[in-house]
């Protein structure tokens, strides 16, 4: 893979054609839910993230799978079974997620002293 060079307007597009597929109130909840390999039926994470409705699970889920980022798999039987998986990709924004909530944190540390 050869490395991009970006320009300034070129990496601000970027960053928020990212940050565009991540929006959504419960898009982040729902990914965080499927980190570290973990595959979840939709009743589970109905379950896991209270207050979501039966059709927003259902949207955020839907949308996260158009754009690459989660796998759904339907089996064939009574009552149905559909589990919700990440992809290789989407399994790679965990260390860009820890990374921001760590700079998140950050905002509100007394300030460090500077290096001598």
């Amino acid at each position: 893979m050869t490395e991009r060079t970006y320009t300034p307007a070129t990496a601000a597009s970027g960053v928020q054609a990212a940050l565009r597929l991540l929006d959504g109130r419960w898009k982040l909840e729902i990914l965080f839910h499927l980190f570290d390999g973990k595959v979840q039926r939709f009743s589970t994470l109905e379950r896991l993230i209270p207050g979501i409705s039966q059709k927003m699970l259902a949207q955020q889920l839907r949308q996260l799978e158009a754009d690459g980022l989660i796998v759904r798999t339907v089996y064939n039987q009574v009552p149905p079974k559909v589990e919700y998986h990440l992809t290789g990709w989407g399994q790679a924004l965990c260390p860009a997620l820890d990374a921001l909530l760590t700079w998140a944190e950050r905002k509100d540390a007394p300030p460090s002293a500077p290096d001598a």
